[in-house]
C-alpha cells in the first residue's frame, strides 16, 4: 500500500501532467488494438432481440432493448452487475445486453455496421475511436452533457482524443499500466534475484528459467502471438517508451515513422525463442490460455497491462506469488516514461442506434461518480478524472501494487493511426523471430510502407501531424 505522501503525489501527478501530456498529443490515435483486454468467448447480460419502442424507454411490456460490445474481458463480472442494476433499476423500461467480444472486436464492429447489425453502444479505446469516428460508427454526445459532467471532464477533452472535428464521442474513466508480470517463485527457483532491468537480463532469465522448469512444462518467457501486434503492443510498446522511443513505431521528433528500434527489440525476442525459452505453441495462443498458463505457474513472465490483478483475483484466480514490474530496457538505463495508455475514452453511442436517447441514459449512468471510483477500488483501472482520482482508495488487489502510477509512469502523444499496404509491423517481426530474414530489409520496408501510408492520410486530410524536434522522451509534455 502507498504511504499517504506517495499517495498524494501520484493523485497531484494525475491532476496536474494528464491535461499537459494529452494536449501535447499529435493528431490521430495509437493503435493499441485491444489494450491488453482481449478475449475468446461471448457473453451476455439479459436476452432478447431490439424490440420497437419509444426512443428514451419503453412500456412496460416492450421495453428498449440495447445491446453493448465491448472486448474487455477483465473487468466483466462487475459490468454484468453494473448492467443488472440498470436493468432492474432504471425507470424507463430500459433494458441493456452485454456483449463480450474476441480479439477480432473491430472486425465484427466493422462487419456488423455493414450488415445493419450494429450494437448500440460499443466500448472505445485509443486504437479504434478515431477510425470508428472516421467510419461514421459514432454518435456525438455533446448534446446530452450536463454542467456538472462538463465541469467534471472538461480538463480530459481533447482534439483527437475523444473529440473530432469540433464533436465530442466519448469521455474517459481510467488508463492502463504496463509492466512486466512475472512469477516470483520460479526466479527464485532459477536463481534470479531482481525482474531483469535490461533486454539481455530478460534473454538469460528467460533461459535459466526454462533450463531449471522444461521438465515440468515451465517455460521463461510467453505472450499472445496468435495477434502478433496485440502481443507486442502490451510488451515492445512498453519497452521502448522506457527506453525513450515511441512504443508505436512513430517518431514524434520527425513526424515520420521509424521502426529501427522496434527491430532493436526484435532481436532480443527473437533471441529467446532460438533458446527455445518461449513457451511452445505460443504462436496461436490468446491471451486468455496466456494467463491461465501463467496462473498454474508455467510461464516465468510476460510483459501486459494493469488489467492483470483483476484477472487473476477473478477470471482465473490463482495462489502462484507473483507481480508486476517496471519492463526492461535495451540497454538497463531508463531513459523515457512509461506510456499509460487508453486514457481518453471509455463508452460511445452508435449513429446507427434507434435508441440514442435511451443509450445515453446508460452511458449517463456507468459514469456515475460512485461507478468511476468503484472501477478503481476494484483494479479494473487507474483512475484519471481528477474528481475521481481525489476520492478513491488505492485497490486492495494482490499485484495491484506494482502497477500503480509512480515517477517513470505518463502519457504520450499520440501516435498517428494509419494503415500500409501490405503486412503491419506485427506481423512483418513476428515472421522475422520465427523464420528470420532481413532484419534491416525488413525495417525498410516497414518504413516505406508506413510514411506512405502516413502521407496519403495527410494529404486527404484525415490526420494532421506536426514533428516536434524538441520532443523529450523523459517530459513527454514537453517540458
Amino acid at each position: 500500500m502507498l504511504i499517504k505522501g506517495e499517495k498524494r503525489m501520484r493523485k497531484k501527478w494525475l491532476g496536474l501532467s494528464l491535461s499537459l501530456m494529452l494536449a501535447a498529443g499529435i493528431a490521430g490515435c495509437g493503435g493499441n488494438g485491444n489494450n491488453g483486454n482481449g478475449d475468446t468467448a461471448n457473453d451476455a447480460a439479459g436476452g432478447g432481440t431490439a424490440a420497437p419502442a419509444a426512443e428514451t424507454g419503453g412500456s412496460a411490456s416492450e421495453p428498449v432493448r440495447l445491446k453493448y460490445w465491448t472486448d474487455d474481458r477483465h473487468d466483466q463480472e462487475y459490468i454484468k452487475e453494473l448492467i443488472n442494476k440498470f436493468n432492474e433499476t432504471n425507470g424507463d423500461h430500459i433494458q441493456v445486453e452485454l456483449t463480450v467480444m474476441s480479439e477480432n472486436y473491430t472486425q465484427s464492429v466493422d462487419i456488423a455496421f455493414s450488415s445493419n447489425q450494429a450494437p448500440d453502444l460499443l466500448r472505445l479505446k485509443s486504437g479504434n475511436t478515431a477510425e470508428f469516428v472516421k467510419k461514421g460508427y459514432l454518435a456525438p454526445i455533446d448534446g446530452y452533457l450536463t454542467d456538472d459532467m462538463k465541469t467534471e471532464f472538461g480538463s480530459l477533452v481533447f482534439d483527437n482524443v475523444n473529440r473530432f472535428d469540433g464533436k465530442l464521442y466519448s469521455l474517459p474513466n481510467t488508463g492502463l499500466t504496463l509492466r512486466l508480470v512475472y512469477n516470483k517463485d520460479l526466479f527464485a527457483k532459477a536463481g534470479i534475484a531482481n525482474p531483469p532491468a535490461s533486454l539481455q537480463e530478460m534473454v538469460d532469465d528467460a533461459k535459466k528459467i526454462t533450463a531449471a522448469g522444461k521438465s515440468e512444462g515451465i517455460y521463461g518467457f510467453a505472450l499472445n502471438f496468435k495477434s502478433p501486434k496485440s502481443a507486442f503492443e502490451r510488451s515492445i510498446r512498453e519497452i521502448l517508451s522506457l527506453s525513450g522511443y515511441q512504443g508505436l513505431g512513430f517518431d514524434p521528433k520527425t513526424g515520420q515513422f521509424d521502426f529501427a528500434p522496434y527491430s532493436q527489440v526484435v532481436e532480443y525476442f527473437k533471441q529467446m525463442y532460438q533458446d527455445g525459452s518461449i513457451l511452445p505453441g505460443a504462436e496461436t495462443l490468446d491471451i486468455d490460455p496466456l494467463r491461465a498458463q501463467f496462473a498454474a505457474g508455467k510461464i516465468g513472465m510476460y510483459l501486459s497491462f494493469s488489467t492483470e490483478p483483476g484477472v487473476y483475483m477473478d477470471q482465473f484466480p490463482t495462489e502462484i506469488n507473483w507481480g508486476g514490474a517496471l519492463a526492461p530496457t535495451l540497454d538497463g538505463q531508463i531513459k523515457g516514461t512509461s506510456e499509460i495508455v487508453s486514457a481518453g475514452t471509455w463508452l460511445g453511442i452508435s449513429a446507427k442506434s434507434d435508441h440514442q436517447d435511451a443509450a445515453w441514459k446508460f452511458m449517463q449512468y456507468m459514469y456515475g461518480d460512485e461507478i468511476l471510483k468503484t472501477y478503481h477500488e476494484k483494479g479494473f483501472g487507474i483512475a484519471i478524472v481528477p474528481s475521481i482520482v481525489e476520492q478513491a482508495k488505492n485497490p486492495e488487489i494482490n499485484g495491484m501494487e506494482g502497477f500503480l502510477v509512480g515517477e517513470h509512469d505518463s502519457l504520450w502523444p499520440a501516435s498517428p493511426s494509419v494503415t500500409p499496404e501490405g503486412s503491419n509491423y506485427g506481423d512483418a517481426f513476428f515472421k522475422y523471430i520465427l523464420s528470420g530474414g532481413d532484419l534491416k530489409a525488413i525495417t525498410a520496408d516497414l518504413n516505406t510502407r508506413y510514411n506512405a501510408a502516413l502521407s496519403k492520410a495527410v494529404e486527404k486530410g484525415e490526420i494532421t501531424v506536426t514533428p516536434d524536434p524538441a520532443f523529450d522522451p523523459s517530459k513527454p509534455q514537453g517540458k
